[in-house]
């Protein structure tokens, strides 16, 4: 989505201020939803992955980050998310499937995560995390910090710097999905991504502050010094732009949609044409890319991005307990399986 240009402003406005009321009733329905939520403890160790605000904040590569941290130890790490977009999510739990399932099946991010793990997604995140579990170490849930009905044993609020916390606000009056006060008591930590100021309620927490900036792969540099055409379906479009910057590319135009837009035609042919006149390459980010048809893929080229810690011992220290939490059940389920001699024995003659 796109915030509204006053989310952004001043947290006096007018607009905000009339809408205020409004969002008193949001967290009040909110604390009332925890309050009356038992939440359901998986077998398995599971990291939540969230924001305080509405929209986009970082939190795809931020799973992508984790994931590949867990897996470069031996780790089976299985990915939960929602499944924003796709019509499957709300008819229960389902395993992604990149060879069959489409954007419309189960969203854009889920088939970027399942390109690095197993990927499950559902509306009901206990029936996710009940599927999930099978043949896991360890679920990565990928937004839900708001969601009371999983417990999670690690939870890490993601925050672009580039927008901060907006006026303050709970929505509809601000972009926040709750206080900030109240979500980050709910946290162990907090990763803020890109160049900016931290907000101030989080830099008065007691929580650590891993700062990290998107970094295109190497794969992407071919296009240092080239003209293109950036084409955009993201909630903060100006994020890809400064990541165009930051390769040296020579940005001509910026075509900009709503986010998690599903590229017609028209926009197809209106931004191929527009890269023909100016003499440039059409490019978009990999989530933007999986959005297309099939037929207009090797039409665009994509920018591929990674996560880079500014403090990687930080995240060692941050993600460290979750290996002996997995290392613990691990020997647990192995003591509890009867050896091969014993399985012998007990079998009858």
């Amino acid at each position: 989505m796109k915030a509204p240009q006053f989310w952004q402003g001043r947290e006096s406005s007018l607009l905000a201020m009339l809408l205020t009321p409004a969002s008193w009733a949001w967290r009040s329905a909110a604390r009332i939803r925890r309050a009356r939520t038992t939440p359901w403890v998986a077998p398995v160790p599971v990291i939540c992955v969230g924001n305080l605000t509405a929209g986009g904040a970082g939190k795809t590569p931020t799973v992508t980050a984790l994931t590949r941290w867990f897996q470069a130890r031996g780790i089976a790490v299985h990915i939960l998310l929602r499944g924003h977009g796709g019509s499957l999510s709300a008819a229960g739990a389902h395993r992604v499937d990149p060879d069959s399932h489409g954007v419309a099946d189960v969203g854009d991010e889920a088939l970027l995560h399942a390109r690095i793990a197993p990927t499950f997604i559902a509306a009901n995140r206990v029936a996710g995390a009940r599927l999930a579990a099978a043949g896991a170490d360890l679920i990565i849930m990928d937004d839900g910090h708001q969601n009371p009905s999983l417990a999670r044993d690690l939870s890490i609020i993601v925050v672009d710097l580039g927008f901060g916390l907006g006026n303050g606000r709970v929505m509809p009056a601000g972009p926040l999905r709750e206080t900030a006060a109240e979500g980050l008591a709910r946290a162990n930590a907090v990763i803020a991504i890109g160049n900016g100021i931290v907000p101030k309620p989080i830099k008065e927490t007691t929580l650590p502050i891993l700062k990290a900036h998107v970094v295109p792969d190497s794969s992407s540099m071919h296009l240092a010094g080239r003209r293109v055409v950036a084409v955009t379906g993201i909630g903060r479009p100006e994020k890809f732009t400064e990541t165009l910057a930051e390769m040296r590319a020579e940005v001509t135009d910026l075509l900009a949609h709503p986010d998690h837009h599903v590229f017609s035609g028209d926009d197809i042919l209106r931004a191929l044409d527009r890269a023909k006149t100016r003499d440039a390459v059409a490019v978009m980010t990999a989530k933007d890319h999986v959005r297309l048809p099939a037929e207009a893929r090797d039409l665009f080229q994509t920018v591929d991005i990674h996560l880079e810690f500014q403090r990687p011992d930080m995240l060692d220290a941050l993600l460290a307990p979750l290996l002996v939490q997995v290392s613990a059940r691990q020997a647990q389920v192995s003591k509890a399986k009867p050896s091969k001699a014993q399985a012998q024995q007990e079998s009858p003659a």
